[in-house]
């Protein structure tokens, strides 16, 4: 019994630090993007208005794919780590460089990502989240060390 309270203390540890970590890499992309996700979500929803829908789909698109991006290098950190603090640091270093890698991204496109979504481009959203989920992927083999 002693062993699944070891166990449960851990499995709690972990979720304490993972989950900040994970809330902090979502709003560091809420605020440093020029464009509200949540904003545009939100007045997509209250109208009739297809550009405004269609950006809020961009914004749905764009901001799920960073979530779920964020979530798998956070997995691969808490799976990998040794510790609390090595889950610390390395899950702020995989939130540091899965923004880097989005900005990046952002900035080798020939199309311009952070204006076009809140133009409503749809495909820009779509493809923008797939990169986030594809550079998470990448970043979590990175960091199984």
């Amino acid at each position: 019994m002693n062993g699944q309270l070891d166990s449960l203390f851990n499995f709690l540890m972990y979720l304490g630090v993972s989950l900040p970590i994970l809330i902090v890499g979502i709003l560091v992309f809420i605020y440093t993007t020029p464009y509200r996700e949540y904003r545009l979500i939100q007045d997509g929803a209250a109208t009739d208005d297809p550009q405004k829908i269609n950006a809020a789909k961009a914004a749905a698109h764009d901001l799920s794919g960073k979530i779920i991006g964020l979530s798998i290098v956070v997995a691969s950190v808490v799976i990998n780590s040794g510790s609390i603090v090595d889950l610390l640091i390395w899950g702020i270093i995989g939130i540091i460089f899965q923004v880097v890698i989005f900005y990046l991204f952002a900035w080798l496109t020939p199309f311009h990502v952070i204006q076009e979504i809140p133009k409503g481009n749809v495909a820009i959203g779509i493809f923008s989240s797939h990169m986030s989920i594809v550079s998470g992927v990448l970043l979590a083999a990175l960091v199984s060390y």
